[in-house]
């Protein structure tokens, strides 16, 4: 598909969503605009993992390839500990033309261990420029709550958080044994966000972010990827919880609970001067391969510094993991950063086939790019 091809497709799909807003299917909700984006570079970029799913007590300084990772400092307070959770948050920080910019992407699995680690790292929420949801997996948005109840009076009044799309709103359940059987994996919840004074932003097309990050928009299905067996979601709205599925599936989806796609799960993604792109995955159901190409197609660039974030490669079989690793190393990004739910079996497989280029962070940890 030609880049104009496909800012031809987001305009279509825009115009849909305006229509949906207009006729009052959301509320205390923007839509992003369908114009082709300006992507704008930053001098810097850091990355603070707030939570992740391990923690190494000795984790190492590393550099390589114009990236460093430095290890979480030692508290003071030997009664106060990092936590690692299953989930993710990030807590970036960039700065272009001497202006600095902080956006919070994810908010792990609860706001006990979200809260702790930041207070240990020394992360100021009153800093933040906005907030960022990958998708709608409890994991990556059980934190969010907790986090405007304790910190939503330190961040700025027209706070927003941007979702890849109305898929992110949709409920999510795990499949049981038992077939037809489910148990509760959550919602996030529009309502709860209006509560607190926070727009959502719907990002379906490609959006800039506070004027130093931008995101890829919904990602084209393109590779050899396919979204491996997780979570069922239920396309339907009841009281103002879930989803408005009516813009974007057949009118026969209404109320259907089928496997999840994660339609509009999205990419956060910098443009480093003189390095390139750093494309932040935080769960990469949709595929990492997908997602840096659809990085690549909206931006024109084609330079990949960094892949970083949760690839959801753990449950893969051998042969597949092989052929997706293969796959990235076509991409020659500059280094390959794993995190969360990525995989102890992808991390051996990528150093097995992209040796030094991998490299292996931990909660707490400190990324920085353009160095």
């Amino acid at each position: 598909m030609t880049r104009d091809l496909a800012r031809r497709e987001f305009l279509k799909g825009s115009a849909v969503i305006a229509g949906a807003a207009a006729a009052g299917a959301f509320s205390c909700v923007e839509i992003a605009s369908a114009a082709p984006i300006e992507v704008p570079t930053v001098d810097k970029l850091s990355i603070r993992v707030l939570v992740d799913s391990s923690f190494d007590l000795f984790l190492r300084p590393k550099q390589a390839h114009g990236v460093s990772i430095a290890p979480a400092a030692r508290g003071s307070d030997f009664r106060k500990s990092l936590h690692n959770e299953w989930g993710l948050s990030l807590w970036l920080e960039s700065e272009a033309a001497g202006k600095q910019r902080t956006l919070m992407l994810d908010y792990g699995y609860t706001p006990e261990v979200l809260i702790n680690n930041m207070e240990l790292v020394g992360v100021d929420p009153s800093k933040l420029d906005a907030l960022i949801v990958s998708h709608g997996h409890y994991d990556h948005f059980g934190g969010l709550n907790g986090f405007l109840d304790k910190f939503r009076d330190r961040l700025p009044t027209d706070v927003k958080l941007y979702a890849g799309g109305e898929d992110n709103f949709c409920h999510r359940v795990n499949a049981t044994p038992t077939k037809g059987q489910f148990t509760d994996f959550g919602t996030l919840d529009r309502r709860q966000l209006a509560a607190q004074r926070v727009t959502t932003v719907l990002c379906e097309t490609p959006t800039v972010i506070a004027g130093h990050a931008f995101t890829t928009g919904k990602i084209t299905r393109r590779s050899i990827e396919r979204v491996l067996p997780q979570t069922w979601v239920e396309f339907s709205m009841k009281d103002g919880l879930g989803c408005n599925a009516s813009h974007y599936l057949p009118a026969e989806m209404e109320g259907k609970i089928v496997p999840d796609e994660h339609i509009h799960e999205h990419a956060t993604c910098f443009n480093v001067k003189d390095f390139g792109l750093v494309v932040i995955s935080s769960c990469g159901h949709v595929g990492i391969v997908n997602s840096v190409k659809q990085a690549q197609e909206v931006s024109g660039i084609q330079k990949v510094h960094a892949i970083v974030g949760g690839f959801h490669l753990g449950p893969a079989p051998k042969d597949y993991l092989t052929e997706v690793v293969a796959e990235i190393k076509k991409l020659d990004p500059d280094v390959l950063i794993p995190m969360h739910c990525s995989g102890l079996n992808f991390v051996q497989e990528a150093t097995a086939q992209m040796g030094d280029k991998v490299m292996v962070t931990t909660t707490g940890s400190r990324l920085s790019f353009g160095i």
